[in-house]
C-alpha cells in the first residue's frame, strides 16, 4: 500500500510540473542592444581570458629562472626543456584527379 502511494505521489507531482512548464510562454527574442551587449561582453571575456594567459606565461617564467639560477647557484646544471611543439595544420590536399601512386608490396 505504501509503495502504490508513493507511486500515485510521484505521478501527481510529475503531471503537476507537465502542466506547469506547459503554459510558460516562449522566450522574447533578443532586441539589437541585447546582441550588441553581448557580443561586448564576448570581447571583453576573450580580452580578458588573453591578459590572464600572457601574465600565467609570464608568472611560469619567472619561476622558471628562479629556479635555474638557484639550481645554478647549487652546482648543478639545469638544461629547461621545452614541450611538444604545436601540431601543424595538415597541408592542403592535391586538387589534382590522378590517384595516389600504389606503395609497392613486399616480398
Amino acid at each position: 500500500m505504501t509503495t502504490l502511494r508513493a507511486v500515485l505521489g510521484a505521478g501527481l507531482v510529475l503531471c503537476a510540473f507537465g502542466l506547469a512548464t506547459a503554459k510558460l510562454p516562449a522566450p522574447p527574442p533578443p532586441t539589437d542592444a541585447q546582441k550588441a551587449s553581448a557580443e561586448e561582453k564576448k570581447t571583453k571575456d576573450a580580452a580578458a581570458a588573453d591578459l590572464a594567459k600572457k601574465q600565467q606565461a609570464q608568472a611560469e617564467d619567472r619561476v622558471s629562472a628562479r629556479y635555474i639560477a638557484e639550481q645554478k647557484a647549487k652546482g648543478h646544471v639545469v638544461t629547461p626543456q621545452m614541450g611538444p611543439a604545436p601540431a601543424a595544420p595538415p597541408a592542403p590536399a592535391a586538387t589534382g584527379t590522378s590517384a595516389p601512386a600504389p606503395t609497392p608490396a613486399k616480398k
